[in-house]
């Protein structure tokens, strides 16, 4: 008997819908296990992240695109395809939309569908030379001052070699996936996800030559912040963040644990972006 996992979005609309779902595919001789423990964001907790069942065929997310990264968190650094169904208002990661969800689901079960692999970025926090932070992001990690707090200056070094100390609202490091979401908003180009590259994306910077960066993939970043920076918090995939200082370094590289997203062929990468940025026009 083949076993789906399945993460829900806490809306109406989305549990009705997962419900039938949920009977849908019992009476298809699939078994289905319920991922509930998704928390709102917060501080990182010290206890260990739930891990998906590692026989599971698949994981559907019906959901938007937090709930899509709640449930990557669940699969953790497992091979498990995931299917992302539209139920919010952002929708980058969704594959499809909930009138095609059963649709979707017949050519899974079938074998009727191809994965595309995501890359993350491992992202660990040493404090003193004692780690204290070991997370992996699908979107990015940003470093980020609070409301209160002057410019953050963070100290950027790529593969042991000074690059700039950015003065800015913050930092965003993000992957080719994550350049649709918050580096996109703070002036960051789109990067396709078959790209391989690390996205380096200042927050309102101060200087105006500070601009955004693309770097191999196969690079390894350290930031430090400087000893006046105070108020700034790292956050990673906008799930879970922590408050970080001047004794802290983060080190960031290429996972060796990307995400397998079910692709489905009538999808097309430009098509979904055109539609999500809203973009028009035709041949001259």
């Amino acid at each position: 008997m083949k076993t789906v996992g399945l993460v829900v979005k806490p809306d109406d609309d989305a549990c009705r819908k997962a419900d039938e779902f949920e009977r849908w595919l019992t009476a298809r001789q699939v078994a289905v296990a319920r991922y509930g423990g998704m928390m709102p964001p917060g501080k990182l907790s010290c206890r260990p992240t739930p891990t998906a069942p590692g026989h599971l065929a698949c994981i559907f997310v019906l959901g938007g695109d937090g709930t899509f990264l709640s449930a990557v968190r669940w699969v953790g650094g497992q091979p498990i395809p995931i299917l992302g169904v539209k139920f919010g208002e952002v929708g980058f990661l969704a594959e499809t939309v909930a009138d095609q969800l059963f649709a979707a689901a017949e050519a899974i079960l079938d074998n009727r569908y191809i994965t595309q692999s995501r890359m993350r970025l491992r992202v660990q926090v040493y404090r003193e030379q004692r780690q204290i932070a070991d997370e992996t992001v699908l979107n990015d990690v940003v470093i980020n001052k609070g409301a209160l707090a002057r410019l953050a200056s963070v100290v950027t070094d790529i593969n042991g070699h000074y690059l700039t100390t950015f003065k800015a609202d913050g930092l965003i490091v993000a992957t080719p996936t994550g350049s649709t979401a918050y580096s996109l908003a703070a002036g960051g180009p789109v990067v396709h996800p078959e790209v391989p590259a690390i996205l380096i994306t200042p927050i309102s910077p101060f200087t105006l030559t500070n601009r955004p960066l693309l770097i191999p993939d196969s690079a390894e970043i350290k930031l430090r912040l400087e000893k006046k920076s105070e108020d700034i918090m790292l956050t990673f995939d906008g799930q879970t963040g922590l408050p970080i200082d001047s004794r802290d370094q983060i080190h960031i590289r290429k996972s060796p644990h990307p995400i397998h997203l079910v692709t489905l062929p009538e999808q097309q990468y430009f098509d979904v972006l055109k539609a999500k940025l809203s973009w028009s026009g035709g041949r001259v």
